[in-house]
């Protein structure tokens, strides 16, 4: 195919990103298909392609390879458009899917309405590598948890029982419950159990440093008591900056932690949370919800609030109460982090009882 020439009518460009291969559509003002072009998904070939191109706006889906495409897009002038994958059935479920054919479909939604894609932003470039350390650390303790599951499951099956214990203590403990039949057959998964467990222990103190001295925003937050480095750091690498949400309960239905609707006349079932967002800073927060409705929680306006929920009864009471507080969660640590204010756990408590004295 001949080189695109830099026609003032190349307007929107729909781009279907490959692991190897990629396609464009490029459409012109009146949406007609000026040209097709396929490309090997890398830089090299991206920047000859696109350098050339005269401004256009082009919609991508979010995928592996989209913040780095994205990136490399911004800095050659042009208008990214990232589109979430799980909003597009129109490319998802086509019968006809296809490189070529998704290509074009994204160019002609984006030329429709840029709001159709529901556009999502990737993170910077540090951004992006500060949040690969967290993201590594729950791969080491993902597998850690296989790992453990893997010598539990094969001893119960030889009629014996590894007590419970906490991860780090699991190897010390396993290798004297184990039956002497199996003992060189788990031998090296007991060994490997250990490596992950320093491993671990390592990338902790790498996330606790990175946030004291790149984060310190995440200080204010850590004061809530069940809110560690590690949650604490998620919640700011994934949000990003606080003034993306005007108000403080909007990032609850950013994070998933709201219950989906399907109204329709007088239909309007309850339903359960829409799980949107990203899931792993919405299992840290449930995390820290369970921590705070735990035994250990301190005595708080969470604690309060998640237990009265609990305390109504009916099923799965405990499960809508550490859903309830992990949202509550999510929006207090915006507004901590948005005003830099002093975190006091019984603040509406305190209020209220205050208001009761001075109506009695």
């Amino acid at each position: 195919m001949a080189e695109p020439s830099k026609r003032s009518d190349v307007v929107t460009i729909g781009l279907d990103l490959g692991d190897r291969w990629s396609h464009d559509c490029v459409l012109d003002a009146a949406g007609q298909v000026v040209e097709t072009t396929r490309m090997a998904t890398g830089a090299e070939s991206m920047t000859r392609r696109y350098a050339r191109l005269p401004k256009a706006v082009i919609a991508i889906e979010v995928g592996t390879h989209s913040p780095w495409v994205s990136r490399l897009l911004k800095k050659l002038g042009h208008e990214v458009l990232v589109a979430n994958a799980r909003k597009l059935r129109l490319i998802s479920e086509n019968t006809r899917k296809g490189d070529k054919v998704d290509a074009e479909l994204l160019a002609r939604v984006a030329r429709l309405d840029p709001k159709l894609l529901t556009c999502i932003e990737h993170r910077n470039e540090q951004t992006a590598t500060d949040m690969a350390v967290v993201r590594a650390r729950d791969v080491l303790v993902r597998g850690r948890v296989q790992l453990i599951n893997h010598v539990r499951g094969a001893v119960k099956s030889a009629g014996a029982r590894v007590r419970s214990c906490s991860p780090e203590a699991f190897c010390r403990r396993a290798r004297v419950q184990i039956p002497p039949t199996l003992i060189s057959t788990l031998a090296p998964v007991l060994s490997a159990l250990e490596v992950l467990t320093e491993q671990i222990r390592e990338m902790d103190a790498r996330i606790e440093q990175l946030a004291d001295t790149a984060y310190p925003d995440t200080k204010v937050l850590r004061s809530i008591k069940g809110i560690g480095a590690l949650t604490a750091l998620a919640y700011v690498l994934t949000l990003q900056e606080p003034e993306r949400f005007p108000q403080s309960r909007a990032v609850g239905p950013y994070l998933g932690l709201v219950p989906s609707r399907s109204q329709s006349g007088r239909s309007d079932p309850q339903r359960r949370i829409t799980k949107q967002g990203d899931p792993y800073l919405r299992r840290l927060l449930v995390q820290g919800a369970n921590f705070i409705l735990g035994p250990f929680g301190q005595d708080s306006d969470l604690r309060r609030f998640g237990l009265a929920i609990a305390a109504r009864g009916g099923k799965n009471a405990r499960k809508r109460a550490v859903v309830a507080v992990a949202r509550k969660l999510a929006v207090l640590m915006h507004h901590l982090w948005k005003t830099a204010q002093i975190y006091e756990p019984l603040h509406n408590s305190a209020r209220q009882e205050a208001a009761r004295n001075s109506a009695a």
